[in-house]
């Protein structure tokens, strides 16, 4: 059954919290669903940053939930911040997610006319009250329209950011952005009219899409943008081998789906741009360590290549899916799985190419690339097991490079697709 389209997130009791309290100079919103062990923490913290830095300004702490089904919105409820702080604690409207969770964010600073928006992620455990600061300050006394977070985390913690939506964020947008899909951004209320303008609340935005949306609009249509140093994240991070298909799927969709939207504008550009990184005195904390099921992670290939081998050879170069196919045949005769950067960039990239002009089901598309995912994680984590993080880190960088290397097959393969489909001409 399809879920009811809202014209708006807010609940009226929310609304009429808005109503109440007119206007705000900061508005926290924090996006919650089943986080009852770290929401009291994070916003705990944040109340403080507020009190600390900002206690002659009007601010607001804006608890988005989900429909937690454990104590989340009840440990919000009498988590404590001063008296300076206001606090409103709700469930969204509309459909289930994180999108749906920021869009209440976005409406809510709009009616309160906030200068600043900061949302934070509710299973943050290196949040500190100076994070605040670190990322109001620069939309409030500097003119900065998005903020992105720039901090260290384990080297198996965001896979999906390091594995595509880096390097591919990085090579077709030509904008280094570390961690594009962070979870931690700070914005200006100019921007959050720009997102609620936008219909998109029916979409995997409203999901986990909701992050390369909001980093893909910020790099287009922001006029200053940047990254803020904030040390270590530490979260309730996952083993990249659990199921991850449906965020995988939700945000490489929502990421190619904005590669074709912004197509006349990438397209002009030449080279990278690095966006600056503000630095600020946060520091580093140690990192959990996170356990990878390597060998699941690599059966998840195998048995993906056996699946949807005819799709893989339809859809990819014959050189990437002789490639692919050699990574297959290793693996499953007994070696180590090898499953090089440059075979990675082609596949990506022939996948981005034929969703432009994909005329059947996308999300399905895109669903097929996930054992591939899994088979080039696999092969990075076994390669960085034992070294340190600054040697995965420049792994990582070593990859980014390579997509930059292949923009020219990029757009060769995307030209010939948009050509021969007959339905968009290139130019």
């Amino acid at each position: 059954m399809p879920f009811k389209k809202y014209s708006t997130a807010l609940r009226d009791r929310t609304i009429k919290w808005l109503n109440r309290i007119k206007e705000v100079d900061i508005l926290v919103g924090i996006p919650t669903y089943n986080n009852e062990d770290t929401v009291g923490y994070v916003i705990t913290q944040a109340g403080l940053g507020l009190h600390r830095y900002y206690r002659d300004l009007k601010t607001a702490i804006l608890v988005s939930d989900g429909g937690s089904t454990d104590n989340t919105r009840e440990n919000a409820l009498i988590s404590e911040v001063p008296s300076s702080v206001e606090k409103h604690v709700e469930i969204y409207r509309g459909i289930p997610g994180k999108g749906t969770s920021f869009r209440a964010v976005f409406e809510a600073a709009v009616r309160l006319n906030a200068k600043a928006v900061l949302v934070m992620d509710s299973d943050l455990r290196s949040i500190t009250p100076e994070w605040i600061k670190f990322m109001a300050d620069p939309v409030l006394n500097q003119g900065y329209d998005f903020l992105w977070p720039f901090y260290k985390r384990h080297k198996f913690d965001g896979t999906i950011t390091n594995m595509i939506v880096y390097p591919l964020t990085r090579a077709v947008f030509f904008r280094d952005i570390r961690q594009p899909i962070g979870g931690d951004f700070a914005f200006s209320r100019r921007m959050a009219e720009i997102f609620i303008s936008r219909d998109v609340w029916d979409t995997d935005v409203a999901r986990f899409g909701i992050d390369i949306w909001m980093t893909s609009i910020a790099i287009h249509e922001a006029r200053k943008t940047a990254q803020v140093y904030l040390g270590t994240k530490v979260h309730n991070a996952k083993d990249p081998a659990q199921d991850l298909s449906a965020m995988f799927t939700q945000v490489v969709s929502t990421l190619f789906y904005m590669i074709g939207q912004y197509r006349e504008f990438w397209l002009k550009e030449e080279e990278t741009i690095p966006i600056p990184i503000l630095e600020t005195s946060a520091r580093e904390k140690s990192l959990d360590d996170i356990k990878v099921s390597v060998e699941k992670m690599e059966l998840e290939f195998l048995d993906g290549f056996k699946h949807f081998e005819a799709f893989y050879q339809a859809i990819l170069s014959a050189r990437a899916f002789e490639g692919l196919s050699q990574a297959y045949l290793e693996k499953a005769s007994g070696e180590p799985l090898r499953f090089p950067p440059e075979l990675w960039a082609r596949i990506i990239y022939d996948f981005a190419a034929t969703y432009q002009t994909w005329s059947r089901n996308r999300r399905r598309l895109v669903s097929i690339m996930v054992p591939l995912y899994f088979g080039r994680t696999a092969a990075y984590a076994r390669e960085v097991m034992d070294k340190p993080w600054e040697e995965a880190e420049k792994l990582i960088q070593k990859q980014a490079m390579v997509f930059e290397q292949f923009r020219d097959y990029f757009k060769g393969k995307l030209a010939r697709k948009i050509v021969d489909s007959g339905i968009l001409s290139f130019e």
